[in-house]
């Protein structure tokens, strides 16, 4: 039997909170699950500083990975033997799926933004180079790794195939929603998926919705809505995040400046350098994060010091409403204020924003072309969503954008100079409330 066709003696489950149960019958699956590029992903956690918030939220990439292989196995067991659907790549779908997020590192998205990285390039390095992943996906047939990394990367031929791991209502989301919501302890990310599924159908290009499965849709997108903002761009996550974002500067600082650290930072010096390796891209997780921040606290440079010490005791920011775009003034009256006071505002007062985009209907020529969610109407017709849902319609196309001023309000307290510290918390506390980080 050919190594993609082979089957387990019997199949495999892992229990899961989310779908209670993940199945696993394909050979091929079950050797890349074993494989040390995607173990590593249970050093990932999925939701980064948010468990700083959410004490619940310590769940990982690799749960989350292994719930996106189960929805799409779900989706193409639903498919079988319609038109449209081929399937000879349900192979492909699957291993897609599960390998989708395999070059996530610790931290993701604060850390791609310090050091200038990208986790999509590094699933592509992962699946196309020298790893023992790449070895069992050249063993399906000669070109199925690159297949693989197509799909992730959206540029494979089948849109079909591409829109069941990337789209508006993709599995990647239904999964990270619920799985999300189940471990945060909200009760918005819930939807009915199994409602979902079953009224999903493929087309030429994409999985459209079948109308009388519309209202599942709708509230699968306000989940997705208040999920964002009540969860993933909660302001005690974002005040973590910020804290973590200048630590990594901090430490690329001194290092360029010939810092002497107590212990060398061998683990980020080809991060420091900007020459990152795939070998030493993988051998960088969370646990070596946090063991170096350990470290830092005891290191001669206050700033490093003082900032992991509050990352790891959990002593963050407080935070104002700030808008830098019309309040700039008031942004250089403290920029010029901290300095004079003896705190360096580079990485103790900072602007955080956040902004999201619920649901879009499509835009032509646009930097990042979203494809809408279709209706299948019963004349089999198509409907793009929110010409037909007023709830949809609502939100549609419409940005929402929030700006925070975080700063060290225990700092700020212990001012020596009684004017200069009167003038700070004046500007900054005429903003409005000073929200406390508990």
């Amino acid at each position: 039997m050919a190594y993609k066709d082979e089957q387990l003696n019997e199949e495999k489950v892992f229990k899961d909170p989310v779908h209670r149960y993940i199945h696993v019958r394909d050979r091929v699956i079950w050797d890349l699950i074993a494989t040390p590029e995607f173990q590593r992903l249970r050093r990932i956690k999925q939701l980064g500083t948010t468990n700083l918030t959410f004490h619940g939220a310590e769940h990982s990439r690799f749960n989350h990975s292994l719930g996106v292989y189960e929805i799409v196995r779900r989706i193409i067991y639903n498919f079988k033997d319609r038109k449209h659907w081929n399937n000879d790549q349900r192979l492909l779908c699957m291993c897609a799926a599960l390998l989708h997020d395999l070059g996530h590192g610790p931290f993701s998205h604060s850390f791609e933004k310090v050091f200038k990285l990208d986790h999509e390039h590094y699933t592509q390095q992962i699946i196309l180079g020298d790893t023992y992943v790449h070895k069992i996906l050249e063993r399906v047939r000669p070109g199925f790794a690159q297949d693989v990394a197509d799909v992730i990367g959206k540029t494979y031929s089948d849109k079909l195939v591409v829109s069941l791991i990337s789209s508006q209502i993709d599995a990647d989301r239904m999964d990270y929603l619920q799985r999300d919501a189940y471990f945060t302890g909200v009760s918005y990310g819930h939807f009915d998926m199994e409602r979902i599924l079953r009224v999903m159908r493929p087309t030429e290009d994409q999985v459209v919705i079948k109308s009388s499965g519309m209202h599942a849709v709708e509230d699968y997108i306000m989940s997705r809505y208040q999920m964002y903002w009540q969860v993933y761009f909660h302001p005690v996550t974002r005040s973590a995040e910020v804290i973590l974002s200048k630590i990594l500067h901090r430490a690329k600082e001194l290092y360029e400046n010939n810092y002497e650290f107590k212990l060398k930072p061998t683990h980020f010096l080809s991060f420091f350098s900007g020459e990152v390796s795939l070998e030493e891209y993988l051998k960088l997780d969370e646990g070596i994060v946090h063991y170096y921040f350990q470290l830092w606290q005891e290191e001669d440079d206050e700033i490093i010091s003082d900032l992991c010490e509050r990352f790891i005791n959990r002593r963050l920011f407080k935070y104002v409403e700030f808008n830098p775009n019309k309040q700039m003034n008031e942004w250089m009256k403290l920029h010029k204020l901290f300095l004079e006071i003896g705190i360096d505002p580079e990485y103790y007062l900072v602007v955080d924003s956040s902004s999201d985009l619920p649901y879009d209907f499509y835009r032509p020529g646009e930097e990042e072309e979203r494809l809408p969610i279709h209706l299948l109407m019963p004349d089999g017709s198509l409907k793009e969503l929110s010409r037909h849902s007023d709830i949809v319609e609502s939100i549609s196309g419409k940005k929402r954008t929030d700006h925070k001023l975080y700063f060290p309000k225990d700092i700020l307290d212990k001012i020596a100079d009684q004017d200069k510290a009167k003038e700070i918390k004046e500007i900054l506390y005429g903003q409005g409330d000073v929200f406390d980080v508990k």
